[in-house]
């Protein structure tokens, strides 16, 4: 059996603790996950932001290798692609 993405298994972990996630293109903010799980291999899970008032949503890749992530804000209509996590940490001092 594969393994499951280290990423994501590291935000299942952490999760409903807060976890700094930093994205590829170099930014990271603070998110508090509700629902992280693995159906097997793939992993979804949904979320808020500290730094706004948006829903977002983690999934892995079809061929497991990343973890992306998607936001829609409370006037949006749909979801927008915010990038892939490339990092996940648990938030010191909560």
């Amino acid at each position: 059996m594969a393994e499951l993405n280290p990423i994501a298994k590291r935000m299942h972990n952490i999760s409903p603790d807060p976890i700094e996630l930093t994205f590829d293109d170099g930014r990271s903010a603070i998110f508090t996950l509700s629902g992280a799980e693995f159906f097997q291999q793939e992993f979804q899970a949904e979320g808020t932001c500290r730094d706004d008032d948006a829903a977002y949503r983690f999934i892995s890749s079809s061929d497991n290798e990343s973890v992306l992530v998607g936001r829609q804000g409370s006037n949006d209509s749909g979801w927008t692609n915010v990038g892939t996590v490339v990092e996940a940490s648990k938030v010191k001092n909560e």
